[in-house]
């Protein structure tokens, strides 16, 4: 009473905060957009060295822009007068960042673009970046929301002026009759009451959840009240403040608290303590020490409606706390909600703003479901990390929590960090690393796919030393099992292909020299029929190991196999580290390889592909040995120094396949490229443009090259692909439709249907007729399959990856042995689309012959903000024998 007292005297004041939603923090002008859907950065030396009283030996960006929102650095290259570096596309969302430079002795300093106001008040260093989206469309500004203020109030335990910032909801009424129900929010002990609406998004998650219809009108304050009495501060200080200030309740059952870390641990204890004053209680990665009574607990039952628990993924510091405030619970028999593990981050404001969300809907509301949201985990047993020093090689954990531990070879390092291919786009991010006592470790994720890494310790690239499989290239492979990149995993044991050494002499490089040669399941070194060969080429710093050890071409041509969707081949990766690439393949490799396995020597069956430098020999060779190569690829490369000489029609009159591959505008072969597919046309070469896959210069973009590549090799003619087209008209966003134009009576997709996060449309495929007259001698025991693969619909740069074409096949004509192939789920449901090839259907032996009709019903599903274009693709079918 007389705390109150002492505030209504003058110590409250209401003042628009520095941050309200019409003054927040101004962009950073070091920051641009490309249409690509990429951020780039570009600092300009001279302002860094103004900033830094110096010239540092390097420059990074450092954020939470690595998978799951990990804390990564990624270097900003000299170009030029700046400092520049590109990121994405990013995934819409929050963003935080900074720059941070290194001097030779390893000592390090972040800044911020000194003409931005600071944006992260516990973090000046920080600026933010918001990317918008659908996904994120419920922590977006909106037009017309409530309002922020902030609210300073003299510290009944400090005797110091306090700040709180205090949402109110749109219409706010001071003189309303009914009080408003009022809603606590409460910083962790490094955080300052803005970080809720900083980092937090309070004000934005508010807004749109009231005009979702979602939100019960309320008062939301967003605090601090960490010091030597956290209960008197809250109860005393911040809500006396609030209701004196406010037109708010200060009945249980209008009071709500909750708070991250600290603030979850006061909330709880005050639950604990007095019992009763807050009827809603949340606790967002929080804790509770000690034990609570029998008395209390019935207490706590009967003075609260709702106490629900919120944690993050093992990486959550409070994990294994919050295992232990569950039992507490539970053994005292408090009422409570637990919302789960929420499987996708940690400690992180990506845990602490959704679970806000899910919270501030659920207070003073009756009727809401208790359970945990989908998706989310048990939380039965503390987490066990793998001990120090138990680790060799990268430990993955059955949710994809990955741990990289080095020995205690660099126990003196200032600095350890682990480099790898996790940016959104297959680029490369330093993640740093901590030393525990005489090792650097690391935990990261959940990730999902194959990676390849290495170690950077004070500023010094450096292989595995545990790693002594892969010896051959610089960086180690890690995979991790999960929902994407099936093409890379290992296929069941004895399934697959089988790898050798093939060993010849190089008259070329004077030496002799090795190559890994890829056999298909069932080789048979004996048959009539040479098998065909596909050479393989790596690229520049690379050795005839990385197709294996990190291009995963081992594991994609045994899936493929398994699946029954390539041609039987041999496959030879050689050395590609020559002056004269054509001489040493065609006058060394090639030979020794034919003398070693039943391989074809004519056009029909040899096909030559590579990436980077190994893409400029595979030209180089394709277009000066015309007559040699049938099917030809280049991936990421183009003809760098020179245009050798050629005769254009000798290079088509053997050439049954020419496909040209390239990474986005972030590989910097692009442009060469482009040169090349310019070349070829004025030249009246036969040539296929894949398009452009969406990665930069490296084994993200060319394993999925690979990917596509390999089914259409040493196939005959089928006929031309199904001609796709995809429009977006522009002032209609989102609005889409597809037909299938030339082919028959086409394929027209019904007008779009909104599904919430994506636009679908539905279709048929036109008939399919498959007529198998062979005799039994011909066929012996075959049956046949069709299959089908989409490719990437693309607008100029735009790009609508294939994955996001599904379809659901069906044999019209039903009989025995003739049996419809599986459904295959597009990106957004869960699946991979036809961006790898379906099966349509397939017959046995003795289901094939005579004439089966197939269909199947196509499904496109795309983000909502796709953007407006035209964008056209194909849709290929093929029919092959099959044992």
């Amino acid at each position: 009473m007389t705390t109150g007292a002492a505030l209504v005297l003058g110590a409250v004041v209401v003042v628009p905060p520095a941050t309200a939603a019409d003054e927040r923090p101004a962009a950073d002008p070091w920051v641009s957009t490309i249409p690509e859907g990429y951020h780039r950065f570009t600092a300009p030396q001279a302002a860094v060295e103004e900033i830094l009283g110096s010239r540092p030996q390097g420059l990074e960006l450092r954020g939470n822009i690595g998978p799951s929102g990990t804390w990564s650095d990624l270097a900003m290259d000299p170009s030029g007068s700046d400092y520049q570096t590109t990121v994405g596309p990013l995934e819409p969302g929050l963003y935080y960042y900074t720059y941070t430079a290194t001097w030779p002795d390893r000592t390090k300093k972040s800044f911020r673009q000194p003409d931005t106001p600071v944006a992260v008040t516990s973090h000046p260093e920080w600026s933010t970046l918001f990317v918008p989206g659908p996904s994120v469309q419920w922590m977006a500004d909106l037009p017309a929301g409530g309002d922020v203020r902030e609210l300073t109030y003299d510290s009944p335990v400090t005797d110091d002026a306090r700040t709180s910032l205090v949402w109110t909801p749109p219409g706010y009424d001071a003189d309303r009759a009914e009080p408003y129900p009022v809603l606590y929010l409460l910083a962790d002990g490094d955080q300052s009451a803005r970080e809720w609406s900083e980092l937090g998004r309070v004000p934005q998650v508010l807004d749109n959840l009231a005009a979702e219809g979602r939100l019960e009108p309320m008062v939301v304050v967003m605090a601090e009240v960490g010091g030597s009495d956290a209960r008197a501060e809250l109860l005393d200080g911040v809500v006396a403040a609030t209701q004196d200030a406010y037109r708010v309740s200060d009945q249980a059952d209008g009071q709500a608290v909750a708070g991250i870390g600290d603030g979850g641990y006061q909330a709880l204890n005050v639950l604990r303590t007095d019992p009763g004053v807050f009827g809603s209680v949340g606790s967002f990665s929080g804790r509770l020490r000690g034990s609570i009574s029998g008395s209390v607990a019935r207490a706590i039952n009967d003075g609260t409606d709702l106490l629900r628990v919120y944690v993050g993924n093992v990486l959550d510091p409070a994990y294994d706390q919050n295992e232990a405030l569950l039992r507490t619970l539970e053994a005292a028999g408090v009422e409570h909600q637990f919302d789960g593990v929420d499987p996708d981050s940690g400690g992180t404001w990506d845990t602490w703003r959704e679970g806000l969300r899910d919270f501030a809907s659920r207070v003073f509301r009756d009727g809401v479901d208790g359970g945990p949201r989908a998706g989310h985990l048990p939380l039965d047993r503390p987490s066990t990390p793998p001990p120090a020093g138990s680790i060799t090689t990268p430990h993955v954990d059955e949710n994809g929590i990955v741990t990289f531990e080095t020995g205690t070879q660099w126990a003196d390092a200032k600095d350890v960090t682990v480099w790898g291919n996790w940016a959104p786009n297959g680029a490369w991010f330093r993640v740093p690393m901590t030393k525990v006592g005489d090792r650097w470790r690391l935990s990261m994720g959940p990730l999902d796919g194959f990676y390849y890494y290495r170690y950077v310790v004070d500023g010094v690239d450096q292989k595995d030393p545990a790693d002594t499989v892969n010896t051959l290239t610089g960086v180690s492979p890690l995979f991790v099992p999960g929902e994407t990149d099936r093409m890379l995993g290992d296929v069941p044991a004895g399934r697959g292909g089988d790898l050798s050494v093939l060993t010849y002499a190089s008259a070329v490089a004077g030496e002799e020299r090795s190559a890994y040669v890829w056999t298909p399941p069932g080789y048979d070194a004996e048959r009539a029929e040479p098998y065909p060969v596909l050479y393989l080429n790596h690229g520049g710093g690379q050795s005839w190991g990385d197709w294996v050890e990190v291009g995963r071409a081992k594991q994609i041509l045994d899936n493929y196999s398994v699946d029954g969707t390539i041609v039987p081949m041999v496959v030879v990766m050689g050395n590609g580290n020559v002056p004269d690439f054509p001489a040493e393949l065609l006058e060394n490799m090639a030979p020794a390889a034919r003398a070693e396995y039943n391989i074809a020597s004519d056009a029909a069956g040899q096909g030559i592909a590579g990436l980077s430098m190994g893409a400029m020999n595979t030209l180089n060779t394709w277009l000066t040995r015309p007559g040699q190569f049938g099917w030809m690829a280049a991936f990421s490369g183009g003809l760098f120094f020179n245009t050798p000489e050629f005769d254009p029609a000798a290079v088509n009159a053997e050439t049954r396949l020419a496909r040209v591959y390239t990474g986005d505008v972030t590989d910097f072969t692009y442009q060469h490229t482009m040169n090349l597919l310019d070349l070829l046309e004025a030249n009246g070469i036969e040539h296929e443009f894949a398009g452009v896959t969406l990665g930069p210069h490296g084994f993200d973009t060319w394993q999925r090259n690979l990917i596509d590549l390999l089914p259409r090799l040493f196939r005959p003619e089928t006929g031309a692909g199904i001609p796709l087209r995809a429009v977006v008209p522009e002032g209609e966003q989102g609005v889409l439709a597809l037909s299938v134009a030339d082919h028959g009576d086409g394929v027209t997709l019904g007008a779009a249907g909104n599904a919430g996060d994506r636009l679908r449309f539905t279709g048929a495929l036109p008939a399919v007729t498959v007529t198998d007259s062979r005799s039994v001698a011909q066929a012996g025991a075959s049956g046949w399959a069709v299959s089908g693969q989409a490719y990437a619909f693309t607008s100029g740069t735009r790009l609508l990856d294939a994955q996001h074409l599904g379809w659901r096949p069906r044999v019209e004509t039903p009989r025995a042995g003739v049996t419809a192939g599986a459904g295959r789920a597009t990106a957004l449901g869960g699946g991979e689309g036809l961006a790898v090839p379906g099966r349509l259907a397939s017959a046995t032996p003795e289901g094939r012959f005579g004439s089966a009709t197939l269909g199947a019903d196509l499904v496109l599903e795309l983000p909502v903000d796709t953007a407006p274009g035209t964008y056209e693709g194909t849709l290929t079918l093929s029919l092959f024998p099959v044992d």
